[in-house]
């Protein structure tokens, strides 16, 4: 490593007693000149042998300052620990003293990447949104990068979306349409406007897939802000806000919208002449109901013919509370342009979502100062995240047992002994981080730790940032701390996550991590094999379509090309996974 170097000031005298390089010899030779005896100049030899010897001392010393930091022409000079693989390593980071905002501002070493390799833009202002450019100060380089084709069509996307944007003169020419209900003739700007539905997790993941479905229909993607959206999420596109304006004219109906709504497409193909054919919808906007319990007509969205249908339809409405990403790979007209943009298709949601999702700065500062006081000092950080679906006040014994035997039989933690204690003490920490509406398990987990010591002399640390009880879908804050949770589960090096959990779904995929995920139990008992490796870091579609557009007969989705599988904790689920990965039928 490289460390800065300090010489010691010359003219002082406490650094330097000799400060013009002369005095010792100059006397010594004034001396000889002199006739001093022998003996006088062996004397003052050792005198100078002495002098020479605490000087080397203490420019040694100067020159090797604390790691704590120094200060040098007004920059502080600090070491941040950044996490590669599973070692450690110290970069030296230099920069400006700024404000409490801007406290953990990138090194000028991580500034290379700060862009994770082309997908974000540059140009935004950094102090309005901390996170986009200093995430990737916590993470681990991402072995998932963005192909070519993806970032260019990014960057032509953020053009449409300045183009058409709110307020632009494209949008107000549009929204026309909606106002006079009167289907024009096509205009430049054609719009996906994404309805906030549901918990945090799941908008997270139908907010990644409306994007995915806006950027492959040339759709300009409006977000409803809904309650706390805006709280919560820094704004993606340079300049154009993605929020729906607060004026737009359908906006009171969202909260109404269903299968039954006029402009709902399940319903208008029922009682329309245009069903099955390859005539465009001639009306100012459709309703999407891709919620789950959408009927099979609701379903034909994902058709190749309908999808012709609706490509001239200005304004599409969408409420949806699935990640439906692996069933756009079925749609055939979608299949080339889909395999240019993911060549590696267990990424789709990982490089997504490291390019929408950016924790606003209240919420970056949840995670920031949790993982500093808490995280950031282990070797290992461990990522449990607990979701229990049975009624009834936890925590349950059954949980508990399959999250310790779990994590035992993948060696994920040392066991404990119960015996004797563990003389010779592991250097080696590790920080497990908990999520879970219950305080009960990392209690539980906590107190077995604290008590007994591991068989490895091991120290392990558990921490919980929050436990809320029961899930409060609409309280802004309650929301806000489950952002961060998710976000500080993406930061660890192992993550073991429950079933059927979109919680855990986001915190995986962003992490870019395969976790361990615990199957759901059955009766109350504790399943043998508790936990299984994921094939894919991809989260899984709950409420996928079983249909052949083509035959127009129910067929299995999961087996129809290799990389759309059915997921590990819902059999009837779909997943992405990659050609190379271990398939599960």
């Amino acid at each position: 490593m490289k460390r800065l170097r300090r010489n010691p000031d010359e003219s002082d005298p406490e650094t330097n007693p000799d400060p013009d390089g002369e005095g010792s010899f100059s006397k010594d030779q004034h001396e000889r000149k002199c006739g001093l005896s022998s003996m006088k100049m062996m004397g003052f030899f050792v005198v100078a042998l002495m002098v020479v010897s605490v000087v080397f001392s203490v420019s040694i010393v100067l020159q090797d300052p604390p790691s704590d930091g120094v200060l040098e022409s007004g920059k502080n000079v600090r070491f941040l620990d950044v996490m590669e693989s599973s070692k450690e390593e110290q970069v030296l980071e230099v920069q400006p003293q700024k404000g409490p905002v801007d406290d953990d501002a990138p090194s000028v070493e991580v500034r290379k990447d700060k862009l994770l390799g082309g997908l974000l833009a540059a140009g935004f202002d950094e102090t309005s949104c901390v996170s986009r450019y200093q995430s990737v100060l916590y993470r681990k380089e991402s072995q998932h990068k963005p192909s070519p084709y993806l970032i260019s069509r990014l960057r032509s996307y953020e053009a449409l979306h300045k183009r058409c944007g709110p307020y632009t003169e494209s949008y107000n020419k549009t929204l026309e349409k909606l106002k006079t209900r009167h289907h024009l003739e096509s205009t430049d700007c054609n719009y996906l406007v994404w309805i906030s539905f549901s918990g945090l997790g799941n908008r997270i993941l139908t907010l990644a897939s409306a994007f995915l479905y806006a950027l492959l229909t040339n759709r300009v993607l409006l977000v409803d802000p809904g309650t706390d959206m805006v709280d919560h999420f820094c704004e993606p596109f340079p300049e154009v806000s993605w929020f729906l304006p607060l004026d737009f004219p359908l906006k009171n109906q969202f909260g109404s919208f269903d299968q039954k709504s006029p402009h709902c497409y399940g319903r208008m193909l029922k009682n329309s002449s245009f069903a099955n054919s390859s005539k465009s919808i001639l009306a100012p906007f459709v309703y999407l109901h891709l919620v789950h319990d959408y009927d099979d007509q609701d379903k034909l969205f994902f058709c190749d013919e309908d999808q012709t249908s609706l490509r001239e339809v200005p304004w599409l409405i969408m409420k949806t509370d699935n990640y439906f990403v692996p069933s756009l790979f079925l749609i055939p007209t979608f299949e080339q342009e889909l395999s240019n943009l993911f060549p590696r298709k267990e990424a789709v949601f990982h490089l997504l979502g490291r390019y929408i999702f950016h924790p606003t700065n209240p919420v970056w500062g949840l995670i920031t100062r949790y993982y500093q006081a808490y995280l950031a000092k282990a070797d290992e950080r461990i990522g449990i995240q607990i979701r229990v679906f049975d009624t009834g006040t936890g925590p349950f014994q059954h949980v508990l047992d399959q999250i310790i035997a779990c994590t035992l039989k993948e060696n994920l933690l040392p066991d404990i002994s119960m015996e004797k204690p563990i003389i010779n003490q592991s250097q080696k920490s590790k920080a497990v981080l908990v999520t879970s509406l219950s305080g009960g398990y990392f209690e539980r987990l906590r107190d077995m730790y604290w008590e007994h010591p591991t068989v490895t002399g091991e120290v392990i640390g558990f921490y919980q940032p929050s436990h809320e009880e029961y899930q409060q879908t609409e309280k802004q804050f309650h929301n806000r701390k489950a952002w961060a949770e998710m976000y500080l589960l993406s930061l660890t090096d192992v993550l073991i996550t429950s079933s059927w959990s979109t919680f855990g779904y986001v915190a995986q995929s962003l992490g870019g991590l395969k976790p361990w995920i615990l199957y759901k139990p059955e009766n109350r008992t504790a399943p043998d094999p508790p936990c299984g490796r994921v094939m894919s870091m991809e989260p899984c579609f709950h409420a996928p379509p079983f249909y052949d557009c083509k035959a127009k007969r129910g067929i299995d989705t999961g087996a129809v090309v290799p990389h759309v599988r059915h997921c590990e904790d819902m059999s009837w689920g779909l997943k992405l996974v990659d050609n190379g990965s271990e398939l599960k039928a």
